[in-house]
């Protein structure tokens, strides 16, 4: 019953917003509105998380949604095909998030040409972003930027499925050369011995010398916060499918064993998985539901060890949909109760779009349906 009412409130917001219209990174009072980003004009495809709403929307369609989903999906692909022609706002490593939710998925479920080359180009732009001195993709801002030249964020290995789906189209080795050596160095310096993860780590980026860890909307430079811990579970386990012989699924597990192991008992995560479970801070179900995501990844390709995390999967959806699943009309998202920024006070106790996406794709991924990741 999960998936069905997901997909009749992603119906009702979208008839809500309009098919042209992208919703802001997370919903204000409950309910989403066209977003208003850096001066654009009211829902215009700016920003790093457009690629969840459409995502939603193909993803939607293909579990039996209406058939006005597969039309704003199609118009909405149109528009990121634009945006990369016109080259807005992708000075950021998040291409992945981008183009393989709306453009890739276009292309194989409509055969979209146009979608496929900007697929590929936005593969393109990534790998332009790769450092060869570090070895990594630099994640923020342009490559001459003093502050943030050589800085790689956890979330970072998320967007490599991009590099890997271009490297089978183009048969260009570069691309996902690029990508092993961004996922070696994030394993040997964004990953703990316990476990943990830094959020950000700093490279020099002519000689590659680890510099320091850091935090952009963690607790603090050493703490975990949990939506990166979240994007490390998912992030190794999906590019263990590309690069077998990196043995990531171990890191992957790893990371979920530390990640289950600091959940309260109602099994929804503090924004934060240093916090103490009596703190009074918030809650931040969007990591919950790409852990899920993770740890249906993760059981998939574990062999023995696989019931025990499908398991996992299950109990942490079953929570979600319990004390998180969205309803109309005090909701409009599909997930409650997200965190985007604690300490900008920014999505504080609201739904997200990329929570929403990865609670969807969750409920999929628990039926077997298709979802993206299997591009």
């Amino acid at each position: 019953m999960s998936l069905e009412s997901a997909l009749r409130q992603l119906e009702r917001t979208l008839a809500t917003l309009g098919p042209d219209a992208f919703p802001g990174d997370t919903s204000a009072a409950q309910h989403y509105a066209p977003r208003r980003l850096n001066g654009a004009a009211p829902g215009a495809n700016v920003g790093w998380t457009t690629g969840f709403w459409t995502g939603q929307l193909w993803l939607g369609h293909t579990l039996g949604g209406s058939a006005a989903m597969r039309e704003a999906a199609q118009r909405q692909t149109q528009g990121f095909i634009t945006r990369l022609s016109q080259g807005v706002d992708l000075e950021h490593h998040d291409l992945g998030f981008l183009y393989m939710l709306s453009c890739a998925a276009a292309h194989h479920l409509t055969g979209d040409r146009g979608a496929y080359a900007a697929t590929l180009g936005a593969a393109e732009r990534l790998l332009g972003r790769f450092l060869p001195g570090a070895g990594v993709i630099q994640s923020w801002g342009g490559m001459d930027d003093p502050v943030q030249r050589g800085r790689v964020i956890i979330d970072g290995i998320m967007n490599l499925p991009l590099l890997h789906w271009a490297a089978r189209a183009s048969r260009h080795h570069a691309y996902s050369d690029a990508a092993r050596s961004h996922l070696q160095r994030t394993r040997d310096h964004l990953v703990r011995p316990n476990g943990a993860t830094y959020h950000t780590y700093h490279f020099d980026a002519g000689t590659g010398a680890a510099l320091r860890p850091s935090t952009h909307q963690g607790l603090a430079d050493d703490s975990c916060w949990a939506r990166g811990q979240a994007w490390g579970i998912y992030g190794f386990a999906i590019n263990h499918r590309h690069l077998p012989d990196m043995g990531l699924l171990a890191v992957a597990m790893r990371l979920a064993d530390y990640f289950l192991a600091q959940l309260p008992p109602d099994r929804i995560a503090l924004w934060d998985l240093s916090l103490a479970h009596d703190s009074g801070e918030p809650r931040d179900s969007s990591a919950c539901a790409i852990a899920v995501c993770g740890l249906l990844e993760i059981a998939e390709q574990a062999g023995h060890a696989g019931p025990r995390y499908r398991q996992a999967a299950e109990e942490l959806l079953q929570a979600l949909t319990q004390h998180c699943a969205g309803r109309q009309p005090d909701s409009g998202g599909l997930l409650r109760h997200g965190v985007y920024h604690r300490a900008a006070s920014l999505g504080v106790d609201e739904s997200n779009l990329w929570g929403d996406y990865y609670y969807l794709e969750a409920l999929a991924r628990l039926q077997g349906r298709w979802t993206p990741a299997r591009l």
